[in-house]
């Protein structure tokens, strides 16, 4: 067969059909032998390829296959598949006269005659040039955006199915979720969510916002692989196909945790600034009432005294005896008033905070009542601090009494002495450095926040009407302002309240202080049920150098004897009205403690004592009453 040339005139069907393919201008269609010579060309393999038939017609049709593809047999392969197979399809690139190359479309199709052998075939070749070109800027585009995405770190970004199943997972979402591509690929996303946050239907309502608005956007707690949350910021878009058909959600979320601390912390400090100027504000007022209501009192009771020197009548003497109760009661209040304003002069010494709060313990003590504990945790190598010690044991029972009084039902307090590193602005108004923080905790009903943010104001109180002033906590807070520190109340309601004093520590001494001003000889826990003996007996040990502890009975002293282990003289009565008397708390300390010395006390003679109790000589005794001398003399004798 030659090149396509139709006569003119009236044209048959194979005429018309030769006329056709020679016409056709967007394909190359041409035939081969069967040993792949070319033995005809129409207009679009000229088109394409850049030969006229009298150039190309008898050549073999490899010309067009690029060096690579001749050397490896690419020509050969196509014919054999045809032959064998009935068509051969292929896509590649191919070669024009020029020398430029083109991307193809062949398909290659056996012909044979009636009997069934092969005479040649039939090739059909299409410049897809564009398509490919637009192909591979997609497919390169599709992969730079997938390297974008899979490079980007700071974001967790990745695909849901409908359902919301992961189905795909970048290194951002690895790095800020924690699991590997492998371990979430076909998991549903609300694997990341709160329990809080399932059980709520969170998950499934993001996902038909989404749906139905084409966005969701939500901060929240989410949850890592190894259970840590962080706060994230999230934005679920649905994805759609040509048809407007729901495929899947994109899910973008990032670690903004450092942002909402930041904003948390921000917002701390502004309620911390707007609290100490309140205070300011209202300290400034305060003080200012105090002084001129002072001057009203000074003038009341100068003028007093006057009258009841004048005063003869027994009736009217009562009744200024009364006023003058009134206007030292007041005069109470205006001194209460200052110490809130800070008009009050510190009487401040270097202090050891453990120290204080020992010497000061019988008291805070006997501040509760029966059904409350009350424990105290030291500080093992407490910081100095400069500090009036009377103010600060004022405030301390402040606080105890305050405690007790929120436990009407009984329960707990403990008084936890700490050495601290105060970051900026995390207590109030605090500078960062080296502080010691004093807390009081009870177990009692507790505050809510509204009644935390007016702790501290002067009159204001919960308690019933007669029950108290409402100058305690603000007391407490003008006292450690004054002293360079702060008091953080943490509380809520049926939780039980923690205020917690923090006292800068003293300048140039960055060490710890010293276990007590003035020589200290040993710790004696003092054992009487009887208060004024009680405080009488503890006085005359400090005398002698001790520190003291005290106890009004013997669980009390066993508790202490399980608290501290630097006691080193037990001094008891014997007689106490209930539980463990003083023999029996004298005979379990020498088993658990031998070390103490142990000495009893008792206004029965010792014989009558061993007619009862049986061998006392292991302890040491003293006859009441007795004096300091007696007392030297006995702790001499005791071991």
């Amino acid at each position: 067969m030659t090149d396509f040339a139709p006569p003119l005139g009236d044209l048959s069907g194979e005429e018309s059909f030769q006329l056709l393919v020679a016409g056709v201008r967007d394909y190359a269609i041409f035939m081969l032998d069967a040993e792949g010579f070319i033995k005809t060309w129409n207009a679009g393999a000229q088109r394409f390829k850049g030969y006229e038939a009298k150039e190309i017609l008898g050549q073999h049709f490899s010309v067009f296959y690029t060096g690579s593809d001749r050397t490896g047999g690419r020509p050969a392969l196509a014919l054999r598949t045809a032959r064998d197979e009935g068509k051969f399809e292929d896509e590649g690139w191919r070669v024009r006269k020029d020398g430029s190359q083109f991307w193809a479309s062949v398909v290659i199709d056996p012909l044979r005659d009636d009997s069934g052998n092969l005479i040649g075939f039939a090739k059909i070749t299409r410049d897809i040039t564009d398509r490919k070109m637009a192909q591979e800027a997609l497919r390169e585009s599709e992969e730079q955006f997938r390297l974008l995405v899979q490079g980007v770190t700071d974001y967790a970004i990745y695909m849901l199915s409908p359902a919301g199943e992961v189905t795909n997972w970048n290194a951002g979402a690895e790095r800020i979720k924690g699991y590997t591509r492998d371990e979430i690929l076909g998991k549903h996303f609300s694997c990341f969510y709160t329990e809080d946050d399932r059980a709520s239907g969170l998950p499934a309502l993001t996902l038909s916002t989404a749906a139905a608005e084409g966005r969701a956007e939500r901060e929240g707690w989410r949850v890592r692989k190894d259970g840590t949350r962080f706060w994230a910021h999230v934005v679920v878009d649905a994805i759609r196909d040509g048809a407007g058909e729901l495929v899947g959600f994109a899910k973008v979320t990032r670690d903004v945790t450092e942002r909402k601390q930041a904003a948390e912390a921000l917002e701390r400090a502004n309620a911390a600034l707007f609290q100490s100027q309140k205070m300011e504000s209202l300290g400034k007022l305060t003080g200012g009432v105090a002084h001129d209501f002072n001057n009203l009192l000074a003038v009341m009771s100068n003028g007093l005294d006057v009258l009841s020197l004048r005063v003869q009548d027994h009736a009217d003497l009562r009744m200024l005896e009364t006023m003058q109760r009134a206007v030292a009661r007041g005069a109470t209040l205006t001194q209460q008033l200052l110490s809130f304003a800070r008009q009050q002069p510190l009487k401040v010494e270097k202090c050891n905070l453990n120290a204080v709060i020992r010497g000061f313990e019988a008291v805070l003590r006997r501040a509760g009542n029966s059904t409350i504990e009350l424990e105290i945790r030291p500080e093992p190598r407490p910081r100095p601090v400069l500090l009036d010690v009377a103010r600060f044991e004022s405030a301390l029972l402040n606080l105890i009494v305050n405690a007790r009084d929120a436990m009407p039902s009984g329960g707990k307090i403990a008084i936890t002495v700490e050495n601290v590193e105060v970051r900026e602005g995390t207590v109030g108004t605090l500078v960062q450095g080296p502080y010691v923080r004093v807390s009081v905790a009870d177990t009692g009903s507790g505050m809510p926040p509204e009644v935390v943010a007016r702790a501290f104001e002067p009159f204001f109180t919960t308690k019933e009407v007669g029950k108290g002033t409402g100058l305690g906590l603000s007391q407490v807070y003008g006292f450690i302002s004054q002293s360079g520190g702060d008091v953080v109340i943490r509380s809520e309601p049926d939780q039980g309240t923690v205020v917690s004093m923090y006292l800068p520590i003293a300048k140039g001494a960055p060490g710890d202080a010293d276990p007590l001003a003035g020589p200290t000889l040993d710790t004696v826990l003092v054992v009487e049920d009887e208060p004024d003996l009680l405080d009488a007996t503890a006085a005359l040990f400090r005398s002698l150098g001790y520190e003291v502890l005290t106890a009004s009975n013997g669980a009390e002293a066993m508790n202490a004897l399980g608290r501290r282990e630097d006691i080193r003289v037990l001094f008891t009565d014997v007689v106490m009205p209930k539980g463990i008397d003083g023999i029996q708390l004298a005979r379990s300390t020498r088993d658990l403690r031998p070390e103490i010395r142990i000495v009893l006390a008792s206004g029965y003679p010792l014989p009558a004592l061993k007619a009862q109790h049986g061998n006392l000589d292991d302890f040491a005794f003293i006859h009441k009453p007795y004096r300091l001398a007696d007392l030297v003399r006995t702790l001499g004798m005791a071991t």
